[in-house]
């Protein structure tokens, strides 16, 4: 489990093809890599990966092609992604709980300048839009965000300075393609009521 709160922007230095998916080595500054155990997880854009290797400022994951036929971002040479270590049970949740299983790839519709933030409004998978409401929280590419609006398959969210700073959503532009999961517990909710119509 995550928590949507980005701890570093790393590199993605290489991108090896493999039998069924791809080796990636993911370059780190600020993430800390003396505590992380071959076989931990780590959120990369929003998309959990086992680490296989390890050095004092990179890691490598593997990633199947199941996981890329699901997802975006995770498989440029060069690309700029989101990553925070799993959670530990002492840890403060400053977003909201995250399992870093992308629901599906939505596309950002706009990107505008308020002054003091930035309004970014994303289309969402059909599917998934019945799972978004506003105040409800939503992953966007690995960061917990709160959605100010809905429209339809639309939705939108607002992006104070500080989290344009410390994470990649300040490159997205419209068109952008990016990972979306929803809140782990309109997920639930959706499950139970299905079963009491059952």
């Amino acid at each position: 489990m995550f928590s949507g709160i980005v701890a570093d922007v790393g590199t993605i230095n290489k991108s090896e093809d493999r039998e069924g998916g791809l080796r990636l080595i993911i370059a780190t500054e600020a993430l800390g890599m003396d505590d992380v155990q071959l076989g931990d997880s780590i959120a990369v854009n929003g998309v959990c990966l086992t680490v296989v290797e390890k050095e004092a400022n990179a890691f490598t994951v593997d990633v199947s092609r199941e996981t890329l036929n699901c997802t975006a971002g995770v498989d440029q040479q060069g690309a700029r992604v989101n990553l925070e270590k799993a959670l530990r049970l002492s840890d403060r949740l400053g977003g909201h709980l995250v399992s870093g299983h992308v629901d599906g790839v939505g596309e950002v519709v706009s990107f505008t300048d308020l002054g003091e933030s930035w309004r970014l409004a994303i289309q969402a998978p059909q599917a998934l839009a019945k799972y978004i409401a506003a105040k409800g929280s939503i992953t966007v590419n690995g960061v917990s965000l709160t959605v100010n609006r809905v429209t339809g398959m639309a939705f939108e969210v607002n992006l104070i300075p500080h989290t344009l700073a410390v994470t990649t959503l300040g490159e997205l532009r419209a068109g952008s393609r990016v990972n979306l999961e929803i809140d782990l517990i309109a997920r639930y909710v959706e499950r139970m009521m299905a079963a009491d119509r059952g």
